[in-house]
């Protein structure tokens, strides 16, 4: 029996790659052991034990730019992370040991890596994440969704696999009509998605409060699924009560992707790289939200990165209100009314860019 580690975690785009990656191992290998190790009190201590995985939590913790005293704490937690990660190493004993990236999976690789057991890394952006990048050096395999990552990994190791998504959004079979009555929506209206990602994005949240009469007037030919995020939802709840909107439905998280996928004729979405790969595999209208000052941010730079026929529209996330009533203007319902997206990647593992001869699933 084979034994797999999966470690890493802190936001949906590290946590739902790492559960479609043991999702595909237990296909392949029903008898495969899986134990997840995470960040104690992050979005993987609940998402994970709900999939049906055992998770192990580690008091890792993120730097702090802003206050430089406590990375005191924050070093204390580290060593105390690597120390706990090699106990679970040993103990578990796996035959190879699997890093998405995020807090946990840097002590978590680094002990395996140090007891010689092979590590797998999976780098969901064009721009590679710090802990993969101190991992990179000494990792058997390194899994990418773009060309180019030469620049943060041995060459001789990076292998294009493009990102994997949750098989439950290739496998749902709803009408949108069908899935509109499962989201709690009007079943024949034009239908628009906002996810700011995982955890939500507030500046998106404010956007959309700020455009929330705008939206109130168009009732009539559109509705809104908003999922707001429980750590950054702001004022978003309060300001949708005080509106008297009646179109849209606000949630802190949406757990049947399946279906808001394809309840929606639009989604407007932050650009992180598991959204963009799940709309591009779904064939879903996008429009996509970047953030200017993240050096992670996803926009292709050429239009290699996506299918010719119906590009995504961008728009950077803005911070002022004074171009909030722009930004708003991608809620038009007349984009709702845009043909679909073609499907054109393939099934399981979706790349961020259309794959060549050398992409291995």
């Amino acid at each position: 029996m084979k034994k797999f580690i999966i470690s890493g975690g802190g936001t949906g785009g590290h946590i739902f790659p790492a559960l479609s990656i043991a999702s595909e191992i237990k296909r392949r290998m029903p008898e495969a052991q899986i134990l997840f190790v995470g960040a104690e009190g992050r979005m993987e201590m609940e998402r994970v034990p709900a999939a049906g995985y055992e998770i192990k939590g580690l008091p890792v913790m993120g730097f702090d730019r802003r206050n430089m005293l406590r990375n005191f704490k924050v070093i204390w937690h580290l060593l105390k992370s690597m120390r706990m990660a090699r106990d679970i190493v040993r103990d578990f004993k796996p035959d190879i040991a699997i890093g998405v990236g995020g807090y946990a999976s840097g002590p978590t690789l680094k002990a395996a890596q140090r007891m010689g057991i092979p590590t797998l890394l999976q780098e969901q952006n064009s721009y590679a994440g710090v802990t993969n990048k101190q991992l990179g050096a000494d990792a058997r395999c390194i899994c990418v969704a773009y060309e180019g990552m030469e620049r943060f990994f041995p060459a001789d190791r990076i292998v294009l696999t493009g990102n994997p998504i949750r098989q439950n959004l290739l496998e749902c079979t709803a009408t949108k009509q069908e899935a509109r009555r499962a989201m709690g929506v009007n079943p024949d209206k034009r239908t628009i998605l906002i996810i700011g990602g995982s955890l939500g994005a507030l500046s998106v949240n404010r956007v959309i409060s700020a455009g929330l009469e705008r939206i109130g007037q168009a009732a009539d030919q559109v509705q809104v699924i908003w999922q707001t995020g429980k750590t950054n939802r702001g004022t978003s709840e309060e300001d949708l009560a005080a509106s008297g909107v009646t179109n849209v439905l606000r949630t802190d998280f949406i757990s049947n992707m399946d279906m808001a996928y394809r309840a929606a004729d639009l989604v407007v979405s932050r650009a992180g790289a598991s959204s963009i790969s799940e709309i591009q595999a779904l064939g879903v209208r996008p429009s996509l939200c970047r953030r200017p000052t993240s050096p992670r941010t996803i926009r292709p730079r050429t239009p290699r990165h996506w299918p010719a026929a119906t590009p995504p529209s961008w728009c950077a996330t803005p911070t002022r209100p004074a171009s909030w009533s722009t930004a708003c203007c991608a809620l038009s319902p007349t984009m709702a009314c845009s043909r679909p997206w073609p499907r054109t990647l393939p099934p399981w593992h979706c790349a961020t860019v259309p794959p060549t001869s050398s992409t291995r699933s």
